[in-house]
């Protein structure tokens, strides 16, 4: 049984090394490899709705000196598991008491976790994945806070773009470029910009998952803080499709880039 989520995420353009003329390696010789996920830290912006991470050193060099002169530092770890970059599994969020299916979602949890949909249901993604940047498309570097982005959003950020199924999607905002603002990230007051109609846009493309920069994949108006999933309902529970939260998409939106290899490595 697992949690529902897990977390980091690699773009990975180029492996390092020399491959002969005409392997899969071949083309991606030369290519920036970029890591998607933001590190993890005390105080970091995160939903108001999980408990946060932290870390501290539980034993520090010195507190217990082996005979040699030896010493070791331990720390002890305690977070949520929707904090920092993290994908959602589909045991996250229920519908009228069930989950993506129709499953009955008590009878599927228990202290343990989860018997089914967890993350470990979710094999890891390697993969085509295309990015769809609604904020180059609107002419600006970062969405403003509270902004729907809709169907005819999207459609003009993958103009000239084949998506086919099974691959990832995600949608450039500019967020990431906001995650130093603490307050302002979350959105409590100002509120984020996300899909919120353009749920049913990307689940008619049946991506294995979508990700997005915010910290819940919603539009959230201001002033109305993480009141409701709309978007979550859509694609997790009705779909079944996986989505990626607080992705660090700044590196990639500033390279131009709109398909790439992409690998989602699961921590269940």
């Amino acid at each position: 049984m697992q949690a529902p989520e897990l977390d980091r995420h690699t773009l990975l353009s180029s492996p390092s090394g020399r491959h002969p003329a005409g392997t899969p390696w071949a083309a991606l010789a030369g290519r920036p490899v970029l890591d998607l996920a933001h590190p993890m830290r005390r105080g970091m912006p995160q939903s108001p709705n999980h408990p946060p991470y932290r870390m501290a050193l539980e034993r520090r060099h010195g507190d217990m000196v082996r005979p040699d002169g030896g010493s070791a530092a331990n720390e002890l770890i305690v977070t949520g598991g929707h904090v920092g970059t993290h994908v959602d599994a589909l045991a996250h969020v229920s519908q009228d008491g069930l989950l993506h299916g129709g499953r009955d979602a008590a009878a599927l949890a228990s202290h343990q976790g989860f018997s089914d949909l967890g993350i470990d249901t979710f094999p890891p993604y390697l993969g085509r994945a295309v990015l769809l940047d609604v904020a180059r498309a609107h002419g600006v570097t970062v969405l403003p806070a509270g902004y729907e982005i809709t169907p005819d959003d999207l459609d003009r950020a993958a103009a000239g773009l084949a998506i086919g199924a099974g691959e990832v999607i995600l949608i450039g905002t500019g967020w990431s470029r906001r995650w130093h603002e603490h307050d302002a990230f979350v959105g409590q007051r100002d509120g984020t910009p996300a899909p919120a109609k353009g749920a049913r846009w990307l689940a008619a493309h049946t991506p294995a998952a979508v990700g997005a920069e915010t910290i819940a994949f919603e539009c959230i108006p201001a002033g109305r803080g993480h009141a409701v999933l709309p978007a979550h309902r859509v694609l997790l529970v009705e779909h079944g499709v996986h989505i990626v939260e607080t992705m660090n998409l700044a590196p990639l939106l500033d390279t131009g880039a709109r398909e790439m290899l992409l690998v989602l490595n699961p921590c269940p």
